[in-house]
């Protein structure tokens, strides 16, 4: 053999040595790798960049967002937080039963406050609170912002003159706060807050506390907390009215949740703004913006209810307008001269011109229109609703578009006392003190004065001072 081929048969040698020592390395190396592997994964079942970087599951990042409602009502039961723990109530039952046979009214209700519930619920969610609060103008106020009761609580709310005034809601003779669908609700809102903190966060003593006032409900727990008796609601000893006031409110909460379930047909309410807040710089009649907006004259005034001579004199600087006609009317008054801004000024108060007309002895009429009832034709004109109705011949409440009402004079009386004897009065079947100082457009407590020896009951045929000396 040559030495060429023996120096070839060596290097093949050394290289199958070398392949061999690799496959050897190769495969120590892979059970040592193998042996580690299963050694960690008894011990940490995760991937170590797992501990370190905290990843949330998959099924919790891809969960969808909910849906915005298109419904103000599903927003509003959405927001629901006081029907935990009602349970079976027969306080609760027996209202949702009155609800249930009439589902007119909450029909009706839904329907007036269409105009405003998208703004109250919104103010609800900025301060957290219940949703169901936003249902509190349906026992109130059937959501009539024009709605005044026996003890001379008004608006939406139902604010009484001194508890309006506590909370800065102005009441003058052209402009009244409890009746401002912004103003009252902030105030609202502001004195279910301070009751709900009040009484360590129970809403349903709250909600009695905005009934029968804190005095009477704080009463009630000092007593039951001295004959060692429960002092939740249920079980104070309250005023019937405010005994019913918090079921009727829930009951009316559950009604809402499924009026299906209840035969009560509540129409679709956009969860989108119904107006928007427009300045006004100077004081204007509200027939006259109407015109130049193109809006509804009643709807305007249903939206600026406080306004009690349609005029802007002496209240906000500001109307309230829907949203569609918002742009429009901000465009137009920004555009007009002074000139033409003067031409949307009142020509004399309302208040005036009605006073000359009953002074002269002069009959009014007033067409009905659309979304009229007698409570909100009679305030609006001052007059009673039980005499528009005896001067119509009126048995009910129900009234027909375009229907003619007449209207007599109510300060007649007045007018005739010459200026030398007080003004005497009639009363007639249904009067109160309330109505007959409402008519006469005088205080109460000048009305109780002129009149010492006369009760709250008044009586027909009884005589009544309606006016002091003059």
């Amino acid at each position: 053999m040559s030495s060429s081929i023996r120096k070839s048969n060596h290097s093949d040698a050394l290289t199958r040595l070398a392949q061999a020592i690799a496959v050897a390395v190769s495969a120590t190396l892979a059970g040592c790798q193998t042996t580690n592997f299963a050694a960690q994964s008894t011990v940490q079942p995760k991937p170590i960049l797992a501990a370190k970087i905290k990843q949330k599951p998959l099924w919790l990042s891809e969960k969808p967002s909910p849906q915005v409602p298109q419904d103000v009502w599903e927003r509003m039961r959405q927001g629901f937080q006081l029907q935990d723990g009602v349970g079976v109530n027969p306080r609760i039952e027996q209202q949702r039963l009155w609800f249930a046979s009439n589902p007119s009214f909450l029909e009706n209700a839904g329907e007036r406050g269409s105009l405003y519930i998208h703004y109250i619920v919104e103010r609800l969610e900025e301060r957290n609170m219940p949703l169901e609060l936003a249902l509190l103008p349906v026992i109130e106020s059937a959501y009539n912002p024009m709605a005044y009761s026996r003890s001379d609580a008004v608006g939406l709310w139902q604010f009484i003159p001194s508890t309006g005034r506590y909370f800065n809601l102005r009441q003058t003779r052209a402009y009244d706060g409890r009746r401002d669908i912004t103003a009252s609700t902030t105030a609202a809102l502001d004195y279910l807050t301070r009751l709900h903190d009040m009484f360590n966060g129970d809403w349903l003593l709250a909600l009695a506390a905005y009934n029968a006032g804190e005095g009477t409900v704080s009463r009630a727990i000092e007593r039951n907390e001295k004959l060692g008796l429960p002092t939740d609601y249920w079980n104070l000893p309250l005023p019937q009215e405010t005994k019913d006031y918090v079921p009727k409110f829930l009951a009316l909460s559950q009604v809402v949740l499924a009026p299906e379930a209840y035969g009560v047909n509540l129409n679709p309410i956009a969860n989108t703004p119904y107006f928007e807040v427009v300045e006004v710089k100077q004081s204007m009649d509200l027939s006259r913006v109407a015109a130049l907006a193109e809006i509804d004259e009643d709807e305007l005034f249903q939206l600026n209810p406080a306004l009690k001579q349609r005029t802007t004199l002496d209240g906000p600087q500001h109307l309230l307008v829907p949203t569609s006609k918002a742009q429009l009317l901000a465009s137009s008054l920004s555009a007009m001269n002074p000139e033409e801004l003067l031409s949307l000024r009142p020509k004399k108060p309302v208040f005036d011109e009605v006073e000359h007309k009953a002074i002269a002895g002069r009959s009014r009429s007033y067409k009905v229109k659309s979304g009229d009832n007698l409570t909100f034709i009679a305030k609006a004109n001052k007059v009673d609703v039980h005499d528009l109705q005896r001067w119509n011949k009126l048995n009910g409440q129900s009234l027909k578009v375009g229907q003619t009402l007449v209207m007599q004079d109510t300060r007649k009386v007045m007018a005739k006392a010459g200026g030398k004897k007080p003004a005497q009065y009639k009363v007639k079947k249904g009067d109160s003190l309330y109505i007959v100082a409402k008519r006469f457009n005088v205080e109460m407590q000048h009305l109780k004065r002129w009149n010492p020896r006369t009760g709250l009951a008044l009586k027909p045929g009884q005589m009544l001072v309606v006016s002091g000396p003059r």
